[in-house]
């Protein structure tokens, strides 16, 4: 039977945790950031973790 292949478009977006948490950056902080306050801006480079169901489609995707 082959192994199963990580999916590295997810790898590179979503980070494992030590507990098995997946860890996304959230969106809206690519550009045009002048017009948002400095509080909006510090709380959107915080990472987020994903809600349980997703986490688990995550980790079968890979490979955890």
């Amino acid at each position: 039977m082959p192994k199963n292949k990580t999916h590295k478009g997810l790898a590179k977006r979503v980070k494992v945790t030590g507990r098995k948490k997946a860890l996304r950056r959230k969106s809206y902080v690519g550009h045009l950031l002048s017009g948002r306050s400095a509080r909006r801006r510090r709380r959107l480079h915080k990472s987020v973790s994903l809600p349980p169901a997703l986490t688990k489609k995550v980790l079968e995707r890979l490979g955890e």
